[in-house]
């Protein structure tokens, strides 16, 4: 998976982490993935857009109705200005004063993995993603005095899913990098299961439409050992297990997915040896988020109900720790965003346009609005003979108090001047009173 690491102009650092499907715009203005908090920067200053899987470019500018609009300060990679540019692991963008690391290490290229498509017949073992805990606790166990060693088989196995769940819970639920979450999903599934290659799918979009037709971007994959990652590399995994994992909410198992007449004529199947396969989707409560997809690699091994249940519990709680991380990145865009814009206006005004940005069109509006200048009277004079601390520290006081005061009568600050001001009242929501507060 890429990332950007970043340190803005105020020398505050975060990264972005890309997302399978999602655009990512780079500016000032509060509706960008990427909110930077620099003067220098336009309020869209640049995009990032997915070429193919694995692959990004950087374009400066934004589309704005249709048409590309360049940046007034440029893109520059690694120092050179460009308008468009594929990025490389380590390639660095500066944007005015702000710095962004574009890093992607070879081992999460993921664009090998390809997909196959064939109709569904019949399948061996299903379990509803909203029953996973339900199945995993209450499942049957064998209680017959002489099947002493298969109780506690039985429940030594149910032992095992419930540690799964307790470790990915106690570790994921501070954690919010989502490669890290995948990482500590792939790192259980190889622990408990004997799955050979683990890929995960991220969807794209909302995952709340046509579930059967979402396209699952893989953003990791892993394989057991060094000697099979080059080799399951170049494994498809089959669409027909993906779109019923994703249409029906349902984590499923095939046996032995070579005979198995649903997927008989998958060629990703048969001909590469997959025996044995699982595939859970990560159902969260507003949304599918993707897929995690497991399977054998050995002709003559099987995986077991109890690696679906364990697989389907992972799963559940990976669900759980991305819809956290996007919901924790959102925030945090947010709370930059929330960050610049109280410097010039009002609480309201930004509440409205972090809740609502579509509320504010592009080209603006015609409305009649109220102007104020204010600046210090005798201003000139008084700074022929004072020290300049004492100038700044004059000029900070008033322009501290002037701000909260406009503030508070509902105005938009709309620029400083020299010792003065402008506000504006009536932008972008007009009151009746709008005249009348820019006199108090």
């Amino acid at each position: 998976m890429a990332l950007l690491k970043i340190t803005d102009a105020s020398g505050r650092q975060w990264q972005y982490s890309f997302l399978p499907g999602a655009s990512c715009t780079i500016g000032r203005a509060p509706d960008n993935a990427v909110v930077i908090d620099d003067p220098r920067a336009s309020r869209y200053h640049a995009h990032i857009k997915s070429v193919d899987e694995g692959s990004y470019t950087i374009v400066d500018g934004a589309l704005i109705n249709g048409q590309l609009r360049r940046s007034a300060n440029k893109v520059f990679i690694n120092g050179e200005p460009h308008y468009e540019h594929q990025l490389k692991n380590g390639d660095r963008v500066t944007i005015g004063a702000s710095a962004l690391r574009f890093e992607q290490t070879v081992e999460e290229r993921t664009s090998e993995v390809r997909y196959d498509d064939k109709p569904l017949g019949h399948t061996q073992l299903l379990i509803s993603a909203n029953d996973v805990m339900t199945t995993v606790l209450t499942s049957e166990v064998p209680t017959a005095s002489p099947e002493r060693d298969k109780v506690l088989e039985a429940l030594q196995r149910k032992a095992n899913i419930l540690s799964a769940l307790y470790e990915m819970s106690k570790t994921l639920g501070s954690v919010f990098d989502l490669d890290a979450i995948f990482a500590k999903a792939t790192d259980i599934i190889f622990r408990s299961t004997p799955a050979d290659r683990v890929v995960a799918l991220l969807a794209e979009g909302s995952g709340t439409g046509n579930l059967e037709d979402v396209k699952l971007t893989p953003i990791a994959m892993r394989a057991r050992d060094q000697k099979l990652d080059d080799h399951a590399r170049k494994l498809s995994i089959g669409r027909t297990i993906t779109r019923k994992v994703m249409k029906d909410r349902v984590a499923l198992l095939s046996q032995d997915a070579a005979s198995d007449e649903e997927f008989a004529g998958v060629d990703s199947i048969v001909s590469q040896g997959v025996r044995s396969t699982i595939c859970a989707p990560l159902v969260a409560e507003s949304r599918v988020h993707g897929a995690l997809y497991a399977d054998r690699l050995d002709p003559f091994a099987a995986f077991k109900p109890d690696d679906l249940e364990l697989i389907s519990a992972v799963a559940a709680q990976t669900a759980i720790a991305v819809e956290n991380a996007r919901a924790h990145e959102r925030l945090a865009r947010e709370e930059v965003a929330r960050a610049n814009y109280s410097r010039f206006l009002p609480e309201y005004v930004v509440k409205q346009m972090l809740d609502n940005p579509e509320s504010f069109k592009l080209g603006g509006v015609n409305q009649t609005i109220t102007v104020i200048f204010a600046d210090i009277r005798g201003f000139t004079r008084l700074s022929e003979h004072a020290p300049p601390e004492k100038i700044v520290g004059m000029l900070n006081r008033y322009f501290s108090a002037m701000t909260d005061i406009i503030f508070a009568h509902g105005g938009t600050l709309d620029k400083y001047l020299g010792d003065g001001l402008m506000a504006l009242f009536g932008a972008p929501t007009t009151t009746p009173e709008d005249a009348a507060n820019a006199l108090n």
